[in-house]
């Protein structure tokens, strides 16, 4: 279990319980934690991505939008070649709007061929 990097900033930052990172902040700290400035107060922005990361060779590393999506593309089609349509699943929000959706239902039936949609919609 990670820790969050100080005690100043533990639970402000990095979205942690105690001393403990919660996931999504795990995965940010050890992707760019040491580039992340420290922010000092809630009302103050977390800094974004600017471009897409890219994991190669086990370490991330930045990359444009075109190889970034052409790398999706590419995992998308081998997964569908050698697993089939139903190795796809996607859980859609019920905070989405109705057109967001419907985008989604749609690409996954369409473009991936798969009948694997669930919402929290109906929890």
């Amino acid at each position: 279990m990670a820790l969050a990097p100080d005690s100043e900033t533990r639970g402000t930052e990095w979205g942690a319980i105690g001393s403990r990172l919660l996931p999504k902040a795990l995965t940010a700290y050890r992707a760019i934690g040491d580039q992340m400035q420290r922010r000092t107060r809630y009302s103050d922005p977390l800094p974004r991505l600017e471009t897409p990361l890219v994991r190669q060779n086990g370490e991330l590393r930045p990359a444009s939008w075109d190889d970034a999506l052409g790398l999706v593309t590419a995992k998308f089609k081998a997964t569908l070649k050698t697993h089939g349509p139903d190795a796809f699943g996607l859980f859609s929000c019920s905070k989405s709007t109705n057109e967001m959706n419907y985008a989604a239902q749609k690409f996954m039936r369409t473009a991936i061929g798969s009948n694997n949609i669930d919402s929290c919609n109906r929890t």
